[in-house]
């Protein structure tokens, strides 16, 4: 066991509604942008693949916040470490309210991505260290059933506020559930003593990375990878699908397109029952192929298609997601905090280069070759969680 670990519990200490509510204010801000993306592409004057990239900057601070957090987050109170994040997340998120051009809009973006990154890795820390190995995919589960309520509430909330009130408002408002997560975090996470390796040094830290040479792991950091690669290249720019002709939905109509993140509210908690029932590898494979699935129906210019196909494709990859995230921590034991920072680096670092390379799929060719590039990069997570099954039964 890791110096700085209690022995895990039976169960964690947070319950599952607790877990999805801190994982839906940490998370908020980061996908909810991508619905008001038309409006913000027309108020700054560029193209979509260029607000594209500028919205989805956030994930490049997630990255980087994700590795550093894991490397020393052990230096910190784990509720302390996720309470600071939150209340300095309102500090970007209300700044961008003011943003005058692309460049600062990027860079607050990047800063909200490095205090969310921070909350995530420490959370999800905390919740390898109370649980044990068997309730550990109900609690990442429940965290990221929080995370897909963030998918589908704050694009809600941020399609009707910017709609009806405008940009300012809507970036104010996201400014204010900040501080309602970082209230939640301090009420509900149980305080941690400082880790006991918090004399390491920079080398034997940097030592920790070796977790990725655990059997199974990098093939992991990978499918996470592809995972993020395809989510944010699809709903970024089926926005723009969604406003032209001949689907043509206005502002709040588009906000309501949202609800087809609810199938994925019911199935993602589900993930780590059906695990332990057929297997990690099998349930991995499932979610990717609902994905595709969905991904077929979205080459169709049909709403009712459409809709479904997102509905899907959601469905997939969020249970898919969530497979991916409790392999992770059950493969790399007690290196588990190094581990889940990097499969973070990795599964954020996709999604940055997925709004970029599909952004300028979308634009140079076409919505179908968006499409197929997310089709792509879903086989390939296919391919490598085939490595899945034999590591995961270590």
């Amino acid at each position: 066991m890791h110096p700085d670990e209690k022995p895990a519990t039976s169960r964690p200490l947070l319950s599952g509604p607790v877990i999805a509510l801190i994982a839906f204010f940490t998370l908020v801000d980061l996908f909810a942008t991508q619905a008001i993306l038309p409006l913000l592409a027309h108020a700054y004057g560029v193209t979509p693949a260029a607000m594209g990239v500028a919205v989805n900057a956030s994930t490049l601070g997630m990255a980087i916040g994700a590795a550093v957090a894991a490397l020393f987050g052990d230096l910190v109170d784990r509720r302390t470490g996720v309470v600071v994040s939150l209340v300095l997340l309102t500090v970007p998120t209300a700044l961008l309210a003011g943003a005058t051009d692309l460049g600062t809009f990027a860079l607050l973006r990047v800063l909200q991505g490095l205090c969310m990154a921070t909350a995530f890795t420490l959370t999800l820390a905390h919740l390898g260290a109370v649980c044990s190995r068997e309730a550990q995919a109900g609690a990442f589960a429940a965290y990221i059933t929080g995370n897909v309520a963030s998918n589908l509430f704050g694009r809600l909330i941020a399609a009707s506020a910017a709609g009806a009130f405008g940009l300012k408002i809507n970036f104010c408002a996201f400014a204010v559930l900040n501080l309602v997560g970082a209230a939640l975090a301090y009420l509900t996470v149980r305080p941690s003593p400082t880790a006991a390796v918090a004399g390491l040094s920079l080398s034997d830290r940097l030592r920790q990375l070796t977790v990725v040479a655990v059997p199974g792991l990098a093939a992991a950091f990978g499918v996470g990878f592809s995972i993020l690669f395809a989510f944010i290249g699809v709903f970024s720019y089926v926005n723009f699908v969604l406003m032209q002709p001949p689907v043509s939905l206005g502002m709040m109509n588009l906000g309501l397109v949202y609800f087809v993140f609810v199938p994925s509210l019911v199935l993602t908690p589900l993930a780590g029952r059906v695990a332990v029932r057929i297997g990690t590898r099998r349930t991995l494979m499932a979610g990717l192929g609902v994905a595709g699935a969905g991904l077929a129906l979205l080459v169709l210019s049909n709403l009712a298609a459409l809709l479904a196909g997102l509905a899907l494709f959601a469905a997939g990859a969020f249970l898919a997601q969530a497979i991916a995230t409790g392999f992770v921590s059950r493969a790399a034991g007690a290196r588990r905090s190094a581990a889940s920072g990097l499969y973070l680096a990795s599964y954020f670092s996709g999604g940055l280069v997925g709004a970029a390379v599909l952004g300028q799929c979308f634009v140079r060719y076409g919505w179908p070759a968006c499409v197929a590039g997310a089709a792509v990069a879903l086989a390939i997570a296919a391919t490598l969680g085939r490595q899945f099954e034999v590591s995961d039964a270590r």
